[in-house]
C-alpha cells in the first residue's frame, strides 16, 4: 500500500511529495524532528514531543508552522489512512527556502517546510530484541554542542550505527571526556546495585522524552535514581545497563565493548520498566 504523507498542508501520495532543493534542511540541516510512536492505533506521549518540537525551533529562532491541536489532527489522519497499528510517525520542520543558497537566514517570513510520514512497525512492542539484549560499542562524541536541540544533524550517529554494525554489534555509547553522554539514538543508564544512574539533562544530550516517562515510573516504583554522569569502564563494570527511545522504549544491554553484563541476559530492572512503561504509555495514549 502507498503511503499517505503530508508536505506543508497537503495530504499527498509519497511518490508526489516535493520539497525545494533549496530548502534549508537539505543545504544546511537546518531543522528539527521528533519521532512518535503508535501503538493500538494511538499516539504515545505526544503531548511530550509537542513540547519538545516547541522548544527545538525557539532555541533556533525557527517559526513554528502549525499548532499543537492541528499537529495532533495530522498525526492522527495519517495513522487513519495509513492504517497504522503499531509504528512512528516522523515530523521534520526546516526553515524553508527563500529560492537560493544562503549562509544567512531568509527572511523570518519565510514560510517554514513541514513534512510528517509513517512507518508502518507491527511488534514494535514486542521487539525480539527487547527479550535478547543489546551489544554495544563505545566511540568519542564528536558532536556539536547543543545536543539538547533535536536537530536533523545526524550524520555522526548513522556512522556510529555503522561502526557498531562492522563490529557485530547494534550500536554505539558515545563517549566525552571519559564520560557516557548518550546511545547513538536514545539515552544511556547503568545500574549498579539497585541504583539506576543516567547523565543528568544538560546542552551535552537529548532531553528524552521516553527519558523523561521511565524515570518518573521508576521512582514511582520505588526504585532509586540517580542523575550523573559515569564512565564507560564504569559501564562495564555495572549490573545491568539499558537504553531508552521512543522507537525502542526500553532495551537491555548485555555487552559493552565486548565486556558481558549480567551472564549476558537482559536483567530484572530494565524488562520491568519496560513492561511499565508499555502499560501505563498504552493507558495515557491519544
Amino acid at each position: 500500500m502507498m503511503r499517505t504523507v503530508y508536505v506543508n498542508g497537503e495530504y499527498l501520495a509519497e511518490t508526489e511529495a516535493k520539497v525545494s532543493i533549496f530548502d534549508r534542511g537539505f543545504l544546511m540541516a537546518d531543522g528539527v524532528y521528533e519521532v512518535t510512536s503508535v501503538l493500538d492505533g494511538k499516539l504515545i506521549d505526544f503531548e511530550g514531543h509537542a513540547k519538545r518540537l516547541s522548544r527545538s525551533l525557539n532555541e533556533l529562532d525557527m517559526a513554528n508552522p502549525i499548532s499543537k491541536a492541528d499537529l495532533l489532527e495530522v498525526h492522527r489522519e495519517l495513522v487513519r489512512v495509513n492504517e497504522i497499528e503499531e509504528g512512528l510517525i516522523y515530523l521534520q520542520v526546516t526553515r524553508g527556502s527563500d529560492g537560493d543558497r544562503d549562509f544567512a537566514f531568509p527572511d523570518p517570513e519565510t514560510p517554514s517546510t513541514i513534512v510528517l510520514f509513517t512507518q508502518n512497525k507491527p511488534g514494535l512492542a514486542d521487539n525480539p530484541a527487547a527479550k535478547k539484549g543489546a551489544k554495544i560499542i563505545s566511540i568519542e562524541d564528536i558532536r556539536w554542542g547543543r545536543r539538547d536541540i533535536k536537530t536533523v544533524q545526524l550524520l555522526y550517529p548513522s556512522m556510529g550505527k555503522m561502526m557498531a554494525k562492522k563490529a557485530g554489534c547494534d550500536d554505539a555509547w558515545l563517549v566525552e571526556d571519559g564520560f557516557v553522554t548518550e546511545g547513538t539514538s536514545n539515552n544511556a543508564y547503568i545500574v549498579k546495585g539497585n541504583k539506576i544512574i543516567t547523565r543528568a539533562l544538560s546542552t551535552d544530550i537529548l532531553h528524552g522524552i521516553t527519558r523523561a516517562a521511565v524515570l518518573r515510573f521508576a521512582r514511582e516504583a520505588q526504585m532509586d535514581v540517580e542523575e550523573r554522569n559515569f564512565t564507560i569502564d564504569e559501564a562495564k563494570e555495572a549490573d545491568e545497563a539499558f537504553t531508552t527511545s521512543a522507537s525502542a522504549f526500553v532495551m537491555p544491554v548485555v555487552e559493552i565493548d565486548g565486556v558481558t553484563l549480567g551472564g549476558g541476559v537482559p536483567g530484572r530492572v530494565a524488562p520491568r520498566l519496560r513492561e511499565i512503561y508499555l502499560e501505563e504509555m498504552r493507558k495515557a495514549a491519544v
